[in-house]
């Protein structure tokens, strides 16, 4: 297993600077997922990782040793693409073990690695067709195993599942997790699919606008998003926000906002009193109270899946989305009654973002 760093890392194509003061530690064996927004420069540092672009500033560490000027063959990392890069005219087998034969190991050798890929990918019933005669699943698989028999310590995922349906994403997201379990190897992926991040990493790498914003476990990113825009982007649905300001209610503290918005803070909301903010709530940490309400959805849209009931609305003007578990009796044009539990609201400066 082998340990990654990032120190100081930048690039920039000529003017323009696309990642910007990257410091990042990836521990051996562990599984990290970089995410954000398309253009937020994830997959340009993992293609930097992989010898693919050259580094502007800073040092990359690659099991303790300075890999910059470091070809990609001499990295010891494998590389699985978002689109297979599989060879149309070799048999599932041939593509598995096309990386052992242009390095000259032994044909024997070389075929023991293919069928232990085989094995950890389920692909045994696979091995004698050709890309056009498998699944996008079954192709995806393929491309994991080309990657599996070069016995690398890094494996690099540059959003694998994207060409995927709904059902297969699900299945390979398992398939990966496992895969991870079964090597301990390190793993980088990249994707801009917060459910796939927050289902398959040890941590998160939230970025944005070429910068790393947070760093932490999946639930912590979850619970304590650093700023409006983790918030924003960690969580589907993702979280709803009103602007007021926080005053004093007794020994506490309450936000105001407009359109008879009232929500107690508790001694959590005490440091922000008489600042501008905007309150940040998780669709599902909505309740109905008829009794003693905080605000009033404005029901636009109403989505029963099922298992939960999902409501899209305003208060006081400014989207938000609540999800039920309950079915409930509810029609767009109803007026909504909500409060939110002190320990579930979330407060961001209204000028920096930042949070309280």
């Amino acid at each position: 297993m082998t340990d990654v760093q990032f120190r100081g890392l930048s690039k920039a194509f000529g003017s323009h600077k696309v990642l910007d003061d990257i410091n990042l530690s990836i521990e051996s064996g562990e599984f990290v997922v970089l995410v954000g927004p398309s253009g937020c420069g994830k997959s340009t540092l993992l293609r930097m990782l992989a010898g693919l672009e050259p580094i502007s500033e800073g040092e990359l560490l690659i099991g303790g040793e300075r890999a910059n000027d470091l070809p990609p063959q001499k990295r010891n990392i494998a590389m699985v693409f978002q689109s297979y890069a599989l060879f149309p005219h070799m048999k599932a087998s041939q593509n598995i073990g096309f990386g052992p034969k242009i390095r000259g190991e032994e044909p024997s050798r070389a075929e023991e690695k293919v069928k232990n890929a085989a094995n950890i990918l389920n692909l045994f019933s696979y091995l004698d067709r050709y890309p056009r005669q498998l699944s996008g699943g079954q192709r995806q698989r393929v491309a994991m195993g080309r990657a599996i028999v070069r016995d690398t310590s890094v494996f690099l995922f540059d959003e694998p599942l994207s060409n995927l349906d709904a059902q297969l994403r699900v299945q390979m997201r398992v398939e990966i997790k496992a895969l991870h379990h079964r090597l301990k190897s390190t793993i980088v992926y990249v994707t801009h699919d917060q459910i796939e991040a927050m289902t398959m990493a040890d941590r998160i790498v939230v970025m944005n606008q070429g910068k790393i914003l947070q760093v932490g476990p999946p639930l912590e990113i979850y619970d304590k998003p650093a700023n409006k825009f983790v918030a924003s982007f960690i969580g589907s649905p993702s979280m709803s926000f009103v602007s007021g300001r926080v005053s004093a209610a007794g020994e506490g503290a309450v936000f105001d906002a407009p359109a008879d918005v009232h929500i107690p803070l508790g001694q959590g909301g005490v440091a922000a009193i008489g600042r501008e903010v905007d309150v940040g709530v998780r669709p599902e940490h909505f309740r109905i109270d008829e009794a003693a309400p905080s605000a009033r959805i404005a029901v636009d849209v109403v989505e029963p899946t099922g298992a939960e009931t999902h409501v899209y609305g305003s208060i006081g003007g400014e989207p938000v989305r609540a999800v039920f578990r309950d079915r409930i009796a509810i029609r767009p044009g109803d007026s909504l009654p909500v409060t939110v539990d002190p320990s579930n609201t979330h407060l961001f400066d209204k000028a920096s973002g930042m949070a309280l």
